[in-house]
């Protein structure tokens, strides 16, 4: 039976007995060793997935999702967009939220508020939104395609397949070796979604989810499930008659943990949907720029033209800002940070990295020149964060911006003495983009 553990990030896991929270929370002693030895497979290619404190204790790191061990835990990670406890609906809501908009998700609910009605964990509302598109696809028809069949019969059909035929031994003269082509929904895409069907069909747990799953998995009797599914996923057809495939593929590969780059997948054959929350956030602030540029301004994501020095007449040390601004002659460089930072903190330097700043110092200088310009660091608003900070400036012609990034109500924060070229950066005009149904 699967036991769901809901933490936050850096929440701490442990195998005495505690009392549950979003920042602490009992495991079993499986569950235990298994993410030890998961995370010793992460720190080997990079990345740290959680600190070890002691025989008994793990601290998560700063990924958000849902893993789920061998022994049946599901371990379901939300972010920490608040110091204090922040309530578990409203943060598994805004996780959905930043992933349907980081990764361009279009799900069949009509808005996020589904979401916070829909009380289940991240993999099961994952689930919940290809089963819906799913149900949509069977219902316009799936596609079909011809297969071409080589048999032995005891009658013409098709093409007599003649050097088959002369190679028949005497005892076999009266059968026909023939080929023909028969219509059939057996087609790449078919097999993809009958795999991840079956998939969703063991691994759901919510009554609506397990039920409707199953009406569908009769519905698709006659395709049979792929035994390759990341060649099929690369064999889906984006002709114009497979328009209506589209919606469901991305949620194809976010199950099959084939979305993004930053998806890191489990070795475990379970739901497995764990994102770096940097990364996520990145994504999050990228989309809402995209939408935001006034006419004339460009957006670049990881730019890499630019170096910090030349050594044997070579460059080293890529210098790589989350976005380029360009408009005209100007341009802009913006940086993204996940962290909590406090606007009433100037005594520690409101929680900033002086290694941020040094970060940002290159990137003017490479990327903006003597020309000069302006740099923007763009962090998550909170309670003790919600309007820019007095601007910074390393010298007349080169100034930092720090910039609030509403997560909930998903607008940039931009003052009006900056000149980025962006509009909507405030309450008033996130409204109306609700209202318009943007």
């Amino acid at each position: 039976m699967t036991m769901l553990v809901t933490i936050r990030e850096y929440g701490r896991l442990t195998t005495a007995a505690v009392t549950p929270s979003l920042d602490e929370a009992q495991v079993t002693v499986s569950a235990f060793d298994w993410l030890c030895d998961l995370s010793a497979n992460f720190h080997k290619n990079g990345a740290r997935l959680l600190h070890v404190e002691g025989r008994h204790s793990l601290k998560w790191d700063s990924y958000v999702g849902v893993v789920e061990t061998p022994c049946g835990t599901r371990l379901e990670i939300l972010p920490k967009h608040t110091e204090e406890g922040h309530c578990e609906k409203k943060s598994r809501a805004l996780l959905c939220k930043m992933i349907q908009n980081a990764l361009n998700l279009k799900p069949r609910s009509a808005s996020v508020a589904s979401v916070e009605l829909f009380d289940a964990p991240l993999s099961e509302w994952v689930m919940e939104q290809f089963l819906a598109e799913l149900d949509h696809l069977i219902k316009r028809g799936l596609r079909s395609d011809y297969l071409r069949v080589e048999e032995e019969q005891y009658f013409l059909r098709g093409q007599l397949n003649v050097v088959a035929q002369m190679r028949q031994p005497l005892g076999r003269q009266h059968c026909f070796q023939i080929r023909h082509d028969i219509f059939v929904p057996d087609r790449p895409e078919n097999r993809v979604l009958k795999f991840v069907l079956e998939r969703v069909c063991r691994l759901t747990q919510h009554p609506d989810n397990w039920r409707l799953a199953h009406e569908l998995r009769s519905l698709l009797v006659e395709v049979p499930s792929s035994k390759r599914p990341e060649s099929d996923l690369r064999g889906w057809s984006n002709e114009r008659l497979m328009a209506h495939y589209r919606a469901v593929k991305p949620w194809c590969e976010l199950i099959l943990n084939e979305q993004m780059p930053f998806a890191v997948a489990g070795q475990w054959q379970g739901i497995s949907l764990l994102f770096p929350m940097e990364k996520l956030f990145e994504r999050y602030v990228e989309s809402w720029l995209k939408g935001h540029l006034l006419p004339g301004a460009t957006l670049r994501s990881q730019a890499r033209t630019e170096y910090l020095c030349q050594h044997d007449n070579d460059s080293i040390f890529r210098l790589e800002p989350d976005f380029l601004v360009h408009q005209g002659n100007r341009q802009w460089v913006l940086d993204t940070k996940w962290k909590l930072i406090d606007a009433g903190g100037r005594d520690k330097n409101y929680g900033l990295s002086q290694t941020d700043f040094y970060q940002l110092f290159a990137y003017g200088r490479k990327y903006l020149k003597e020309l000069g310009g302006e740099l923007v660091l763009i962090y998550p608003s909170h309670s003790d964060f919600t309007k820019e900070l007095a601007s910074f400036a390393f010298d007349d012609n080169l100034h930092l911006h720090v910039l609030p990034f509403d997560l909930e109500r998903f607008f940039l924060n931009i003052p009006e003495q900056t000149s980025l070229p962006l509009f909507g950066g405030t309450a008033l005009s996130h409204s109306r983009d609700r209202e318009s149904g943007s």
